[in-house]
């Protein structure tokens, strides 16, 4: 079942290679095709989002269902994620929408090298002349525009244009963007080049601690075992060191890529009903955590009682 989920995927790409990497920024003809057809739910996910601010010069400027995430300072802003390849138009349009403009994005980061977070990261690119950094496992993805046999969703993952000249960055480095500094947490496992971010903002006197925690589910192509594989052999310890990564994070706002992630938009309804600090909570990176470890023991224990 493995090799024809994975002969069915190398097919997909070989038919979308052409189509995806040569899409214009506005060509939504053909990237609705692609969605429809290729992707139960990338129509779901890109569906429109106007921006808004987060806290003090953090900014949501994603679609409906993938996070992107714009730090801002009057010497340049940071660009976290840039979710499908269809998302970059958007992305732009709400970057503009906040009245910044997009020649000052001058650092694209990443989460994780998948199609769905990922995508749209080359458009911004060449649109802004950004630079765009990875972890070590990351930036080959990004420049191949294809994950390698490592990943655990490997021949199920769609292509997506490659970035160029990918910066690569060491675990606990901070990256700066004129007063902007935000740090470099790896935290693998759900893909070898998963990587998590927190900064600060502030609004007058008040700084809180942002974090941008990655995906850490474990998801997977049919056939991938999380408990014996060869082509990711420190998956499961991988995890358990991301865990840790998150969990020693001061945390007073938790971002994800998938906004249901910190529940997002039950935050943002809290928030026009009233409540100021619906954002705050710092206690939601342990809970991130405990719920991912539970997810992770979940699939352990059905992987050894087969």
């Amino acid at each position: 079942m493995k090799a024809l989920a994975l002969i069915r995927s190398m097919l997909l790409v070989a038919a979308l290679a052409g189509p995806v990497r040569a899409l214009p920024l506005d060509a939504q003809a053909a990237a609705n095709s692609y969605t429809r057809e290729q992707c139960a739910r990338c129509a779901e996910w890109n569906a429109p989002q106007r921006p808004f601010r987060i806290y003090g010069n953090t900014y949501y400027v994603g679609t409906r269902g993938l996070s992107a995430v714009l730090v801002s300072s009057s010497r340049g802003h940071v660009l976290i994620d840039g979710a499908l390849p269809e998302s970059a138009s958007k992305i732009l349009e709400n970057i503009r929408a906040l009245g910044f403009r997009v020649g000052d994005v001058k650092l694209i980061l990443n989460s994780h090298p998948h199609f769905d977070h990922s995508g749209g990261i080359a458009a911004l690119q060449r649109a802004s002349g950004a630079a765009v950094a990875a972890s070590p496992a990351g930036a080959p993805v990004l420049e191949r525009g294809a994950s390698g046999p490592d990943d655990p969703q490997y021949g199920e993952l769609l292509e997506f244009p490659a970035a160029s000249r990918v910066r690569v960055i060491a675990d606990g480095e901070t990256l700066r963007v004129g007063p902007l500094a935000l740090t470099a947490h790896f935290t693998p496992g759900h893909t070898p080049g998963g990587t998590s971010w927190s900064w600060r903002s502030c609004e007058g006197a008040r700084c809180l601690a942002m974090v941008y925690a990655d995906s850490q589910s474990p998801i997977s192509a049919e056939g991938f075992l999380f408990t014996d594989n060869r082509s990711y052999p420190t998956a499961l310890s991988d995890f358990e060191r991301g865990f840790a990564a998150i969990e020693r994070l001061k945390c007073d706002v938790l971002l994800t890529p998938h906004p249901e992630g910190n529940r997002l938009w039950e935050r943002v309804a809290e928030r026009a009903r009233g409540a100021r600090n619906a954002f705050v909570d710092p206690g939601a990176c342990r809970r991130y955590v405990a719920t991912a470890r539970q997810r992770l023991a979940r699939r352990v224990a059905s992987e050894r009682g087969r």
